[in-house]
């Protein structure tokens, strides 16, 4: 008898079904800041903790690498179809399709912005005083939290795959 690996699907709709919840999250809250916030505006929500503040992002995540908004929605499509390519190839984690979902819905809102704007539309600010975080958005939030939840994989111990007898 030979020893065959079961290799669990991995969960498509819960990937496919958050990444859009995350880009439709990630551009509902960025048509509503352009509409009722002028760039450079500042909205206190919870006092100058957390404020909401228009802002123009032409580089990567929080701002870094600015100018380079062409090059980086160059690079986000090669980051999507890798993205969707590894879901495609790794066995059903529950973990791994909810980061990879969160990844994938990030980076499609802001390659969105690129493409159509220019630019990524930014607009959660906190800090306190004069002592500010880098200025974000949802798909920036996504796209952070995807990246915890990936160092939380790479981490922890893999179980080791269920043998089935042929």
């Amino acid at each position: 008898m030979t020893a065959v690996i079961a290799r669990p699907r991995p969960a498509w709709f819960l990937f496919g079904g958050l990444a859009a919840i995350v880009l439709g999250l990630d551009q509902l809250t960025k048509a509503w800041i352009v509409a009722n916030v002028a760039p450079g505006q500042v909205v206190d929500v919870v006092g100058s903790w957390v404020r909401l503040i228009f802002s123009r992002n032409d580089g990567a995540l929080f701002g870094l690498f600015g100018s380079s908004a062409t090059l980086f929605a160059i690079g986000s499509l090669a980051v999507l179809v890798l993205i969707v390519w590894y879901h495609a190839r790794s066995s059903r984690s529950l973990l791994l399709s909810i980061a990879l979902g969160l990844l994938l819905g990030g980076a499609l809102g802001n390659l969105i912005d690129r493409l159509r704007l220019g630019y990524v539309v930014d607009f959660v600010d906190m800090g306190i005083g004069t002592l500010r975080f880098f200025t974000f958005n949802v798909g920036d939030s996504a796209i952070s939290t995807a990246i915890l939840l990936l160092l939380i994989l790479a981490l922890r111990p893999t179980p080791k795959p269920a043998v089935v007898d042929a």
